[in-house]
Parts: C-alpha cells; structure tokens; sequence
C-alpha cells in the first residue's frame, strides 16, 4: 500500500535520513537535563536521614527518631513532619509554576534557551542550600532548585522528541529518563560517601553538588543546535530546511520539510493555545497530558525514591544500610531503564506500560504484605537482616518494573502526541500535573505511612490496577509515527476518533488510514488537504 500507515500498530511515514551522530550528540547533551532532576530525587531523600542535617534544622524530627528508635515505638510516624516534607516537596510546586512561563520561553526562544534558563537558575539555587544557615535559606534554594527543573522539564523532551527519527524517537527521548536515574544514583552514591564526613557537615557536600548537573546542562545548551521544528515556528524557514538536511544526514528533506511547514502555518492560526487546548479535536491529548503524569505519581515510586533511606531505616536498617539500599534501587533503576531504550520501538509503548504495570502491582502486593506481617498496626517490630533483605529484593523488582514503564514512558508519551500548534502548553501541562501531584505524594507521604501504616502500599496498588486498565483500554500504540501525523493515530482510535473531525486532519497527500485501522468509518480521501 505505497504510502500507507496501519496506524494501530504503531506504523507511519518513513522519512529519509538516518540516526548521524550530530542528533545523537545533540540529544545527549540535552537529555542530560534530566540530571538535576533526578539528582534532586535522590539528594532529598538522602540528607533527611542524616542526623547533622537533621539536627540543625529540624531538631524535632531527631528527638522523635531517637526517642523511637530508644523505646521501640511506633516506625511508622518517627518522620512525620510538616516541616519536614516542605521542604522535600517546595521544589515541586515551584517547578509547577515554573513551567507555565517555561512555555512562553520554549516557543518564543527556542528549546534550547529554556534549557539553560533552568540550568542557570538551578545552579544558584544549589549554591544557596550548600551554604544555608536556615529553613528560609534551605526552602528557598529548594525553590530556586524547582525553577530549573520546571524550565528543563519543559523543555528537554520535547527537543529530543523533535530532533529525534521517528523510528528511533523512543529510544532517544528515553535518554532524559535515563539521565534522571544516573542523576538519583550518583546522589545516592554522593549520599553514602558524605555521611562518613567527620564534623556533620557533609549535607553541605551533597546539596552543593547539584551545581554540577546545572552546570553541565547550562553550558551544554549553549551549544546545541534550535529543532528544525522551533525554528520553522518562529519563522526561520530557510534555517530550518538547512538544519533539517543536517540532522537526517540527506538532502532528501523536501516532504519531511513539507509537513513541518504545513503544521507551522497551521500553528499560526492558533493565537490562543491555552484556550485551544480546550478544543473538542485535542480532547485526547488533553486527556493523557493529565492522566499519565497523574498515574505516575500515584504508581508509588516517588515513595521509594524520595524516601529510600528513610524508608529503609522505618525498616529498622541502620544509618549506613540504608543509604546502601538506596544505592542498591538507584542502580536497579539506571539499568532496568536501558531495557526500556532497548525495546520501546520494537515492542512499543502500550506493550511496556502494561508489563511494567503487572509487575509494580505484585511487588507492591508483597512488600504491603511483608511489612504488614512484621510491624502490624504497632509499627513496632525487629526484622531479621534476612527478611529485610527479601523485602529490599521484592522493591527492586518494583523498581525496575517502574524503570523500563511508567518512569521513561510518562515522559515520552506526552511530549510526542501534541500537534505544534499547542505542542508547548500540552507539555506544560504535563509538567504541572507531574509536579503538582509530586508534590502533593510528597508532601502527604508521610503523614499516610503514619496513619495507613503498611495499607499504603496497597492503596498504591489499588491505583495502579486503574492505570493499567486505563492504558489497555484509552491509549493507542505511538511508536515510529512521526509527531507531526500523529493525530491519524487518535483518529482511528475506537474512542478518541469520535471528537476528531475529518477536516481537523491535516497530514500529507499520501498519508492513508486504512479501514482496517479505523473501522472504515472514514474516507481516506478526506484525510490528504
């Protein structure tokens, strides 16, 4: 069928051009956005457990660990704290309002400016809590910190998206995943190594270092070339048809340059893009850049990632064993996570979100259980190191199969589905949710633990049976269409195709939907303009 696409198996327009080594240095560099964010991950949860820090900002927290830890009572509650969880999740509201601006920055200037913005603005906020002398200093670098993740946040997936061949799109915009797993890792490992400071001042280390991740994205950005898509938008057209030639490694550009141009003129005539949004046609996407980062909080992990040496010492590991078990999920995430770069454009995404989905429910089904055997409702029990040891082992496979699922998918599925027209607000939307509810799962975690006790691990669960069944049933496959077409995959959808009229179809003339992929309710005629 000469230029045909069976959308629901992830099929689309084979562009020519190839993977060169400029795009895939171009999205190296970018990726490494997800540093911060994932070194935040990883470096919050890491310094709350350490007494020094502790001690000289949130005293109250120590005298309860220790008085828990001396009568054995209730492991459930010894953390609870406003304050406390202020001041992991202040960063994630923060980055929720950071990323509405961040949009306006991303389609005025390009990607790449919003990407050092964030880098810069991280880097001061990392230098304000390496030197912070109080909650306020401490909170307020942790906004500054939020700042910059909202604007890397923004912007990074979707210039990996955008530079990106649609076959391999996956794999490469998975990089930013990966990088937020590096980023959790190497703050473990930092965690664990600064702990053994003598004179308690080794929290400074950690917080300071996040100055190197922002660094390494600020002057990365610097060089990074515009997306030919940015630069179509915003009018650089001759720029744009040259650095497309560049990026494929062929001069056989005209239909992929085509296509770009036609959704660029189509953009223009959206004046409004946060009121178009809310147009009946980009219902679907509207939908999932809502429902996926929402699902992902929910999943559990940022229980795991925010809190592991936390989690691990209410577990009764002591100080050092439980920043090793943090390290020990850290790498479980980083290489689970190339399992995910291996196979998501072969296997594509639904395939990856309903595995990872089967297995995070039974991990979190035996963990609950687990715990619930040892601690009961008293919270207060001995383990055994070998029945710790089961419990670690059963969250690592939680882990990974959060790694190679929902962790890289809920960032890669929002940032390809959006037509350019309202591509920058549908991703800062995506951003907002996620960080709105990290920041609500954060700042409500431990206050749950100590009043649902081990029942949380299955109220998590209980989430995730909904999400998987919300994937089975809502999302189609996305895999090798170019972003540009995609709205043929929601409108040979049995749902979504209802609110996507024929004429909203503006793709190629010899783009086809067949009838076996949209139950012959439309003409392909109709869809060529």
């Amino acid at each position: 069928m000469a230029g045909g696409v069976v959308l629901n198996n992830g099929g689309g327009k084979d562009y020519p051009g190839k993977l060169t080594m400029f795009v895939l240095f171009a999205c190296i560099v970018a990726a490494t956005g997800g540093l911060i964010f994932g070194y935040d991950i990883g470096i919050s949860g890491g310094v709350t457990s350490m007494n020094p820090f502790l001690m000289k900002f949130f005293p109250a927290v120590y005298r309860k660990e220790q008085e828990a830890e001396k009568n054995q009572s209730n492991q459930y509650c010894k953390f609870d704290s406003p304050l406390l969880t202020m001041f992991t999740s202040s960063l994630y509201l923060a980055a929720l309002v950071a990323s509405f601006f961040a949009s306006t920055v991303t389609r005025v200037a390009g990607r790449k400016w919003s990407m050092f913005g964030g880098g810069v603005t991280f880097l001061v906020g990392a230098a304000l809590n390496g030197a912070a002398k109080n909650v306020l200093m401490l909170i307020l670098g942790r906004v500054l910190l939020g700042i910059g993740v909202g604007f890397a946040n923004q912007s990074v997936p979707l210039y990996l998206s955008e530079m990106a061949p649609a076959r391999l799109r996956g794999m490469l915009n998975i990089g930013f995943q990966l990088m937020i797993t590096i980023g959790i890792l190497c703050a473990n490992l930092i965690n664990y190594g600064t702990a053994k400071i003598k004179g308690g001042w080794g929290w400074r280390v950690s917080l300071a270092l996040a100055a190197v991740p922002a660094a390494i994205i600020a002057v990365g950005a610097l060089f990074l070339p515009d997306t030919p898509n940015s630069l179509v938008d915003r009018g650089h057209t001759d720029s744009a048809k040259r650095m497309l030639r560049r990026v494929r490694g062929t001069d056989d550009v005209e239909e992929e340059y085509r296509d770009l141009v036609a959704a660029s003129e189509e953009s223009k005539l959206v004046t409004h893009p946060w009121r178009n949004i809310l147009q009946r046609r980009y219902r679907p996407q509207l939908t999932m850049a809502i429902a996926i980062p929402f699902f992902q909080q929910l999943t559990g992990i940022n229980v795991i990632m925010f809190y592991a040496p936390v989690l691990f010492k209410t577990l009764g590991f002591a100080d050092d064993a439980s920043l090793m078990s943090a390290v020990i999920t850290g790498l479980v995430n980083v290489f689970a996570t190339f399992v995910s770069i291996v196979t998501v454009d072969r296997l594509g995404r639904r395939k990856l979100f309903l595995q990872g989905g089967t297995q995070m429910l039974a991990c979190q089904i035996v963990v609950g259980s687990l715990i619930g055997a040892k601690f009961g409702f008293s919270g207060v029990a001995n383990i055994p190191k070998g029945y710790a040891a089961f419990v670690v082992l059963f969250i690592c496979a939680y882990v990974a199969g959060f790694a190679w699922s929902w962790g890289p998918l809920g960032w890669l599925v929002p940032s390809e589905i959006f037509p350019l027209e309202i591509r920058s607000a549908g991703q800062s939307i995506n951003v907002s949710v996620n960080m709105l509810f990290t920041f609500i799962i954060a700042q409500a975690f431990l206050p749950m633990l100590c009043h649902f006790k081990f029942i949380l691990f299955f109220f998590f669960g209980a989430w995730v049976v909904v999400m998987t069944l919300f994937i089975a049933f809502f999302l189609p496959e996305t895999k090798n269409v170019p972003i540009e077409e995609m709205v043929l995959v929601w409108k040979s959808h049995w749902y979504w195709g209802r609110f996507i009229r024929d004429e909203d179809v503006h793709v190629g003339a010899d783009v086809e939907m067949p009838a076996a992929a949209n139950g012959g309710k439309v003409d392909p005629a109709k869809l060529a303009n």
